[in-house]
């Protein structure tokens, strides 16, 4: 009987001793760790401003190859939402939902997950530093309210070990991630009009009639090479009864040191018929070759100016993409809505649609 006696004061010491230490604990926690990068500014905060790209950055979601994700809400800022579903007990089910947005300055997001505590956020901050401020500081927050749960607090003491190394692993594979996306600020193609930002669109199936060429890098040779392989691709037309849809394209194959190699190519459909409808069955000569497009989606932006800005304009168009979570594919290629003389002439300006495919 004695013995019970002591093991039950025994307990009820142990108890209350935690009881009065939970008390004392921090009823919150704060948390931060920050990575740079040099990527500019547009990248990093559109990178973050959406949950497209959360997956490949975030491992909150890492662990388990069958977790169930779900994007909901906007396609960027304040409601943008992942959610998911994991059989892992350490994953369980949760989201992530942005919850504040303040271009170049904050990003906010809500967190809900199987750890202990409420009010869970996760604020980013966003720094220009280095020389001229030409890099960028990403510093994340986080916070967590234990209230009176006493668990909640002493799980608090291994939030550092925990949570901590889960944001240093995410911040260092975001600095990664950054790094394979080209660094253009893409803002500057809507500058002067926003309708003229990069945008999605989604392409019909299509017919086209292809005529490669690998010159030199020179705009004479280029320009002449580019109308030489219109002309042979008009001939083709004309013997197979078909017409021109739209402007001409170019299709870059690769602008290398010294050499650009592209196709010229040109959307056609029998005379009278739908432009989807894929052809069969033509007599092509000189090399031009068919080749149909699938329906699909692309990344589209407009822009005017000399076609040597051109390669500038595809890697900022890319970034662009990228940041939103869509994986660039096949060629890019333009068109060239004036035509192919005023893109090289000088105090002249092409007119241009410039095109990635995307997924």
């Amino acid at each position: 009987m004695t013995r019970l006696l002591e093991i039950l004061i025994s307990l009820a010491i142990v108890a209350v001793l935690f009881t009065v230490v939970g008390f004392i604990l921090p009823s919150s926690r704060h948390l931060e760790h920050s990575v740079e990068t040099n990527r500019k500014m547009p990248i990093v905060f559109d990178t973050l401003n959406s949950v497209r790209r959360f997956k490949d950055w975030n491992p909150s979601v890492a662990g388990d190859p069958n977790i169930k994700l779900n994007l909901s809400g906007p396609e960027s800022g304040v409601g943008a939402k992942i959610s998911w579903d994991s059989e892992e007990k350490a994953l369980g089910q949760g989201s992530w939902t942005i919850s504040k947005s303040e271009p170049g300055k904050l990003i906010a997001y809500a967190i809900e997950d199987v750890d202990r505590g409420h009010d869970k956020s996760s604020e980013f901050t966003f720094t220009p530093t280095g020389k001229g401020g030409r890099n960028i500081q990403i510093t994340q927050a986080y916070d967590v309210n234990y209230g009176m749960n006493l668990l909640g607090r002493y799980s608090g003491l291994y939030v550092t070990s925990n949570i901590g190394e889960k944001m240093k692993l995410g911040l260092a594979s975001l600095s990664n991630m950054l790094a394979t996306i080209p660094n253009l600020d893409y803002t500057v193609l809507g500058k002067d009009d926003p309708a003229l930002a990069p945008k999605l669109a989604d392409r019909a199936g299509e017919n086209l009639l292809v005529l490669n060429a690998a010159v030199p890098l020179n705009q004479i040779t280029i320009q002449t090479q580019m109308k030489t392989n219109i002309e042979w691709i008009k001939k083709n037309i004309a013997a197979n009864g078909l017409e021109a849809v739209g402007p001409v394209r170019i299709i870059t194959n690769e602008y290398g040191s010294s050499i650009y190699s592209f196709d010229v190519a040109q959307q056609v459909r029998k005379a009278g018929t739908d432009a989807t409808v894929k052809l069969e069955g033509l007599k092509l000569a000189n090399n031009v070759e068919l080749l149909y497009n699938e329906p699909g989606k692309t990344a589209v932006v407009a822009f005017k100016g000399h076609m040597s800005n051109l390669q500038n304009v595809r890697d900022a168009l890319r970034a662009w993409a990228m940041t939103r979570g869509y994986e660039t594919i096949d060629r890019p290629y333009e068109a060239w809505k004036n035509g192919i003389d005023p893109g090289f002439a000088p105090g002249q300006e092409g007119e241009y649609d410039v095109v990635w495919a995307i997924k």
